[in-house]
């Protein structure tokens, strides 16, 4: 399922259910990946691989905040059941927007390659080799 398509079937599940919490972290996370997406493909026109670079490293926001969400929606969860199903939803949208982020730095880092000829693994499972050795 596709990040727009998922989001909106979900959206359609979700329907007139009430909210389970202010929606407040998850509209942040589509307006950060939408920007993101905007100024990749600002990047790609202009073959600009420093601005890919740095729009691929805010990833690592996008990352946090879904973690916080999740974290937040596993305790709502735990505190009432009832709220468990609207809970999940909210949680497979963060999951789609996060993965949208994570698409957007792919193609930053296509874009890298395409100016500089040099495949570059940016963000996070950079960050995640240099722990491990």
């Amino acid at each position: 399922m596709t990040t727009p398509v998922g989001i909106a079937r979900i959206v359609i599940l979700i329907g007139n259910e009430p909210l389970i919490k202010p929606l407040v972290d998850i509209p942040l996370m589509a307006k950060k990946t939408v920007d993101m997406l905007d100024r990749c493909l600002q990047a790609f026109i202009d073959r600009d691989a420093e601005a890919a670079k740095k729009i691929a490293r805010e990833d690592d926001e996008i990352d946090n905040l879904y973690d916080q969400i999740f974290r937040e929606l596993l305790n709502i969860m735990a505190e009432d059941p009832k709220t468990i199903t609207r809970a999940t939803r909210l949680m497979w949208t963060a999951h789609n927007l996060e993965r949208a982020a994570d698409r957007v730095t792919n193609i930053c880092e296509r874009i890298v390659y395409i100016v500089t000829g040099k495949m570059e693994e940016i963000g996070s499972f950079q960050l995640l080799r240099r722990t491990e050795k």
